[in-house]
């Protein structure tokens, strides 16, 4: 299974940087095909990515996942300005409770680590939701400097999550992976045996 721990903001938040995006979009738009524009449902914060998992992990990465989540509280995050990693992908951040956000990435990582899970934890934990990945050269700094205003509506992290990610099979050009939580956690507090 190829599964990620993430953060998925609420539909209001998706709704409103929808709009923001769409917007984005309308202003600056970009020769056909040049940039792979992520879906709205797919939209989520990746706080540790696991890659290609043995199954025979989940109970252990259930019950660590579990604790790593009842030690973070609930917490405020708003998306916040926007960037770009080179001319690869395009972003927007979060502002709000990041450090308490930054400690729950941190404890999904040791949680998954100590699961037996392999990580790569030389990447420092940088909270962005991608919004777009380009197909070749597009120049993303009129796009990133369009989104360096951009403050969304305040929400609540209220749980952690373990999605898979189902890369597409079907070869039709264009096609997106889609995701689905495999299990959830309520930040703050203990799920019942």
């Amino acid at each position: 299974m190829r599964l990620f721990v993430a953060v998925i903001p609420p539909p209001a938040a998706i709704d409103e940087l929808a709009a923001e995006v769409a917007q984005l979009r309308a202003a600056l738009p970009e020769r056909r095909g040049r940039l792979r524009w992520t879906e709205p449902a797919n939209w989520h914060f990746t706080l540790a990515f696991l890659g290609e998992t043995d199954e025979a992990l989940l109970p252990e990465l259930d019950e660590r996942l579990s604790r790593a989540a009842h030690r973070h509280p609930a917490h405020e995050l708003r998306f916040a300005s926007g960037g770009r990693f080179g001319d690869r992908i395009l972003w927007v951040g979060a502002t709000g409770s990041l450090e308490t956000l930054g400690g729950l990435a941190r404890s999904a990582r040791a949680a998954a680590r100590r699961a037996g899970v392999p990580m790569d934890d030389a990447k420092p934990f940088r909270p962005h939701l991608t919004l777009a990945r380009t197909a070749g050269h597009v120049n993303l700094k009129p796009y990133a400097e369009e989104l360096a205003d951009f403050r969304g509506r305040r929400w609540q992290v209220e749980r952690l999550e373990l999605v898979r990610s189902l890369l597409p099979a079907s070869g039709i050009a264009g096609e997106r992976p889609r995701y689905e939580t495999v299990a959830a956690w309520p930040l703050g507090t203990r799920r019942a045996p």
